[in-house]
């Protein structure tokens, strides 16, 4: 083989390569409401879009020693989408990082969402009985049984687990300490 056929076969490979890549990039969330977006950007949006059934301040929480905010919203109370039942929106440093949607298992199925999260973004990083995952270096987005979807802000989620993992082991360092003046 001469150095252009090499050429040409590399060139087309490559080609051919990213013709059938199917690296998609993940949702940033659902409909208006993404991750990244601060508490009062997301109530905003909540009120302007109804399916979820955000009834206002009554719906926002804080979580207990922590530097986290809680929406909880309501959809099958009648206000919201006949697809959603419950969702949660959690906050840390005034930043959206979860998004845990409930789906109303009398108007949808974990196949049919399954099937379309699979044509639209690929097959899951992983997959077991409990749940699939697609992920990128941005983005976590699950579907777990029986019918929830997540979407999580990886950047917080690691800083929130860096964090926790340090609380311990200080935790961790104060109980040898209790335990040594015995």
């Amino acid at each position: 083989m001469n150095k252009k056929s090499i050429l040409t076969l590399s060139f087309l490979s490559l080609f051919a390569l990213n013709l059938f890549s199917t690296d998609v990039s993940l949702p940033f969330g659902y409909l208006n409401i993404q991750l990244g977006m601060s508490v009062d950007e997301t109530k905003e949006e909540l009120l302007k879009n109804r399916d979820f059934g955000y009834k206002g301040d009554r719906d926002v929480s804080l979580v207990p020693g922590t530097n986290q905010i809680l929406i909880e919203t309501d959809a099958s109370s009648g206000y919201g989408s006949v697809y959603l039942s419950q969702c949660w929106f959690q906050f840390y440093n005034d930043k959206l990082f979860t998004i845990t949607i409930n789906l109303n298992q009398k108007k949808m199925d974990y196949y049919s969402m399954f099937t379309t999260l699979t044509k639209k973004y690929g097959e899951p990083d992983t997959f077991s009985p409990e749940k699939a995952v697609w992920k990128n270096d941005d983005i976590i987005m699950s579907l777990e049984k029986p019918l929830t979807i997540k979407y999580i802000d990886v950047e917080t989620y690691e800083e929130i687990q860096t964090y926790a993992n340090v609380q311990l082991s200080a935790e961790e360092v104060s109980r040898n300490m209790f335990l040594d003046e015995f």
